[in-house]
């Protein structure tokens, strides 16, 4: 048989918030790089806060300069998918090393944010708003 490989050229990882999902590759390289859905992060967040919520888990870490970063983001808001990119992030540095765990599980950053819009009921306006009730 073929020579297996065992060394990976890149991780990959999936994060999740709401309904947005984002699928991160961390390619280690020298110098920082990071692609959203094949834009900059700069055009992909406008807002300076977002992408301080994106880049937080590596930022964090210190690892600013070690990953070029590519990042596939679907559904939700443009802040649920901010989210969603920092804990894909977050699992990806665990892969690469295992002792980061615990400063970003101190963080939060691994915690699945379960948090979602709950659904709109039979009989109802909203999921909890009930129509006005009158006597007569």
């Amino acid at each position: 048989m073929s020579e297996i490989k065992t060394e990976k050229k890149y991780i990959e990882t999936v994060g999740r918030r709401k309904t947005s999902v984002a699928r991160v590759r961390l390619t280690p390289s020298t110098k920082s790089s990071f692609k959203i859905n094949d834009k900059t992060i700069e055009d992909y967040f406008k807002i300076a806060e977002q992408r301080a919520i994106v880049l937080a888990a590596i930022s964090e870490m210190k690892l600013e300069q070690k990953f070029e970063v590519t990042v596939v983001v679907k559904g939700g808001g443009v802040n649920s998918q901010a989210e969603a990119i920092r804990h894909a992030i977050a699992r990806a540095l665990i892969t690469f090393d295992l002792t980061l765990r615990k400063d970003l599980k101190k963080a939060g950053y691994l915690k699945r944010d379960p948090r979602a819009k709950e659904r709109r009921k039979f009989g109802l306006k909203k999921a909890r708003k009930a129509p006005q009730w009158s006597k007569r």
